[in-house]
């Protein structure tokens, strides 16, 4: 289990972090959320033990992560971090060795994902000599060619196509299921709804939400009720409580302040032809948007 304990990090007068905590139990997987400069590379560093926060610490099972620890944690980002020049074979063999892994051990790992992959015929090609989306897995493989305790996903499937991000979707649960601890960072708030139990979001490197995503969104009173059907814009827009009304090509989404208003959307609408009244959740995507707004504005 990975524990991070109120850590913080400046940069001169710059707070990039400030008093962070949270957990990831073995076999979880986590959400780190933010803008752009929040403070989630600087956390990632520190967990990586390539930084040292200036308070609060970071123990993986117990232990403080130094170079005795990271050679069980692996890391995937969306920067391709690969030497071009290599062959697949030669590019994870010298990964896997920096790792403390056996040449024959690396192989053998190596041939199980290639063909997961469905790219065992690119194992002796360069790497230059791939497309971009076939380079990623790779970058994936050399992230995970230790079976690694804790794993980092910074915008794995940025650039992927949507079959690629099934085979990596795939390939992330089988992680899990096998124990391994994952964060996953993405601005792509479907990603993390799809894989993350737990998250926080952060701004300015302060915590602004934090939490199990099923009780976040059940406590976030906001809804959205989706309807298909001849029906009046303007007069459900004069309902109050309602927020906004959204035409799509295939239905209308109706924002609402809390599911006491649902009653009176259905009875402004009971008199028309209805083939769909639909009542959910907000996304994820409109509670990260209110909430790194609402700090902004403060």
């Amino acid at each position: 289990m990975l524990e991070i304990k109120n850590i913080s990090k400046s940069y001169g007068t710059h707070l990039a972090v400030d008093q962070l905590s949270f957990e990831v139990k073995k076999g979880e997987i986590f959400g780190l959320l933010g803008e752009n400069g929040a403070g989630k590379t600087t956390t990632f560093r520190i967990i990586m033990g390539l930084l040292e926060p200036n308070s609060g610490t970071v123990t993986l099972d117990g232990k403080k992560i130094d170079y005795s620890v990271t050679d069980t944690i692996g890391f995937v980002t969306e920067e391709r971090s690969l030497l071009t020049k290599l062959t697949v074979k030669d590019q994870l063999v010298y990964y896997g060795i920096l790792k403390g892994m056996s040449e024959e051990v690396i192989l053998k790992r190596l041939d199980e994902w290639l063909e997961k992959f469905g790219i065992s015929e690119y194992k002796n090609r360069k790497i230059k000599e791939l497309s971009k989306g076939n380079q990623q897995k790779i970058q994936f493989i050399a992230g995970i060619i230790n079976n690694p305790k804790l794993l980092i996903l910074d915008e794995p499937f940025s650039g992927l196509d949507p079959i690629n991000v099934k085979m990596f979707q795939e390939a992330i649960l089988e992680l899990k299921e096998k124990g391994c601890s994952i964060i996953f960072s993405s601005h792509q708030m479907e990603h993390i709804e799809l894989f993350c139990e737990k998250l926080v979001i952060l701004v300015k490197g302060k915590v602004v939400l934090s939490g199990y995503l099923k009780d976040i969104k059940k406590e976030y009173r906001k809804k959205n009720i989706f309807i298909q059907g001849d029906i009046s814009i303007e007069k459900i827009k004069k309902v109050p409580g309602v927020l906004d009304v959204i035409s799509t090509a295939k239905e209308y989404q109706v924002k609402i302040e809390n599911d006491k208003i649902v009653d009176s959307v259905f009875q402004a609408i009971s008199k028309n032809k209805i083939t769909k009244f639909v009542v959910e959740e907000a996304s994820l995507n409109e509670i990260f948007i209110e909430k790194v707004g609402e700090s902004y504005d403060k």
